[in-house]
């Protein structure tokens, strides 16, 4: 706030620049990192990038993580529309298919069939370990949950609206497990709440969670039929606190014994009690 400490920090970076000889060809493909992607209300997905080397031109394909698309626009940092984007010059293009993770790859190839196969064929291994993950338990797995006994679990499928907010709420909410009630987030991504969401939460038994985004009309059709909770939050301790009752709400009850009253009983089926003793019954 106070731009203290910048021109140093600024300084320091182009000297490491020079000594170590950094440079970058801009006249290839583009390819740089996602910084950062989210779902805009007002123009869709939009994801922030920032080139290593190569440079980037309106209406180039591109693959990124395991989605592809043909750039639409890009946007700089003083929200102004360029043309082009060299090495280490940071945009937001529009023109993505899905949201990808920050820190995934982002490469321009020759033409949208390319990106397509590309795209399609890391989305297949992806599935493919996912599946493997699903469906294989070794045996150190399965002996570890035979000697921790019958320990609950709560599943959450987790959407928002930008990746930063996935792995805080990721992160604040696997701070919450206990040994008594585990908590796994089974997925965790960005985007609306749609139809395979619900699916996946109502074949895992699980609760939909979602930050600052709504469900589809498809998916919130299905979730009512399926009888899905999905739980909408804008402030993350707001669901940090939700959860956090739902877990204790799962934990094992403890019973106790509590004398209410006590009852005298002075006949039996309409009949006195001739003799004087009592007998005194504690309701519990």
């Amino acid at each position: 706030k106070t731009h203290e400490g910048i021109p140093h920090l600024l300084e320091m970076l182009l000297l490491q620049a020079d000594i170590l000889e950094l440079t970058a060809n801009p006249e290839k493909l583009a390819r740089g990192t996602i910084v950062e992607a989210k779902l805009d209300r007002g123009r869709g997905l939009v994801a922030t990038v920032l080139f290593q080397e190569g440079t980037l031109h309106g209406g180039d394909a591109f693959v990124c993580g395991v989605y592809y698309g043909k750039v639409r626009a890009m946007i700089d940092d003083h929200s102004r529309k360029v043309e082009s984007a060299p090495p280490a010059f940071p945009v937001e293009i529009l023109g993505l298919q899905g949201v990808p993770q920050a820190g995934d790859s982002f490469v321009a190839v020759a033409d949208e069939a390319k990106a397509r196969q590309v795209a399609e064929y890391r989305q297949s291994k992806q599935r493919e370990t996912e599946l493997v993950k699903s469906s294989k338990v070794s045996l150190e797995e399965l002996y570890d949950q035979i000697k921790t006994g019958d320990v609950k679990e709560l599943r959450v499928v987790l959407k928002a609206d930008v990746q930063g907010s996935v792995e805080a709420l990721t992160d604040a909410l696997s701070r919450m497990s206990t040994d008594e009630v585990k908590l796994r987030v089974i997925h965790g991504s960005v985007g609306g709440i749609t139809e395979s969401d619900i699916l996946l939460a109502a074949a895992s038994n699980a609760i939909v969670i979602g930050f600052n985004v709504r469900p589809e009309s498809k998916g919130a059709a299905l979730a009512a039929k399926e009888g899905v909770d999905v739980r909408l939050y804008t402030i993350i301790y707001e669901a940090v606190a939700d959860v956090r009752a739902a877990m204790e709400g799962m934990l094992e009850p403890r019973y106790r014994d509590q004398t209410q009253a006590r009852v005298d009983v002075r006949s039996h089926r309409g009949l006195l009690c001739a003799e004087p003793e009592r007998i005194e019954l504690e309701l519990r």
